[in-house]
């Protein structure tokens, strides 16, 4: 997700993305946050269920800059299985789960959350499906 992100030409000129954030970095900005991943394994081979989060941040009263790049994220993934690799494994379906827009203790800050779930497959022999 992190090298479809940071090499999308829309989402350069809107935002930074970062796996890990620098202490300095200027706003607007993504973080890529932690993941939760469960076997999701049936008769015919091996599977995982995966939700990552995404973390837009910027500085602003409002919140129409981090919904566009919220937008941005989604419509990178959303619906969008065959466009995400994730190393040996077939991507069966990617979906967002939700977009919520929280505000920060400083008026000047908003943070934008978006959470994907990812379920992807995996043959026993080790062949994609």
């Amino acid at each position: 997700m992190f090298a479809m992100m940071d090499t999308d030409v829309q989402l350069s000129i809107m935002v930074t993305v970062y796996d890990q954030v620098p202490e300095d970095a200027p706003h607007p900005y993504i973080k890529i946050g932690d993941h939760l991943s469960v076997p999701d394994n049936d008769h015919g081979g091996f599977g995982r269920e995966s939700t990552v989060t995404v973390h837009v941040w910027t500085r602003s009263r409002g919140n129409a800059q981090g919904q566009a790049i919220a937008n941005r994220v989604i419509e990178l993934f959303d619906h969008r299985p065959s466009d995400v690799d994730v190393q040996g494994h077939l991507v069966v379906s990617i979906r967002c789960e939700f977009d919520q827009a929280l505000p920060d203790p400083n008026p000047e800050i908003r943070h934008h959350v978006v959470r994907f779930r990812i379920v992807t497959a995996q043959h026993n022999d080790g062949e994609e499906s």
